[in-house]
């Protein structure tokens, strides 16, 4: 392997691609030739539709005179919106190491907030709230690989 190709994949072609996007703040760019593909994803990712989770209604008790039967545990499932990972990557909830995150439990969100980072392919991708309310749980820890639609936080 030498400097100029990994895998068939020219690397000077795919940094040009990561200069065009960032300098016309596209948000992804796919190139090909031959049988080979390149795709650069711009800086801005927006965040998949999100999915409003509703609580889980509690179990009714059987009538005194029947015997219960046993009844599985459930897991209540929490009120307000999960915010997904739109790509596949590395989860960052600041911009650098020595920087504050983003957002941490408790804050209130805006439209348009920078929640978290997803490193993927060695471009940081922002992901912006498509939701207001506060962020009430932290799902994945920092530096943490997350996978595509993988719920990475809940806000209220």
């Amino acid at each position: 392997m030498n400097d100029k190709n990994y895998g068939g994949i020219n690397i000077e072609a795919a940094r040009a691609l990561a200069e065009i996007v960032a300098e016309k703040n596209l948000g992804e760019i796919t190139i090909t030739a031959g049988n080979c593909t390149i795709t650069v994803k711009g800086k801005k990712c927006v965040a998949p539709a999100v999915v409003p989770t509703a609580p889980v209604a509690q179990p009714q008790s059987a009538p005194a005179a029947a015997p219960a039967a046993p009844q599985e545990p459930t897991a209540p499932v929490a009120a307000g919106t999960l915010v997904k990972a739109p790509i596949v990557g590395t989860f960052y909830a600041a911009s650098a190491p020595d920087q504050p995150p983003f957002v941490k439990v408790g804050d209130t969100v805006k439209k348009g907030d920078v929640l978290f980072i997803i490193e993927s392919m060695k471009l940081m991708n922002e992901v912006q709230s498509e939701v207001e309310g506060v962020v009430k749980e932290i799902l994945v820890g920092n530096g943490e690989a997350v996978e595509y639609n993988q719920p990475i936080l809940r806000v209220e």
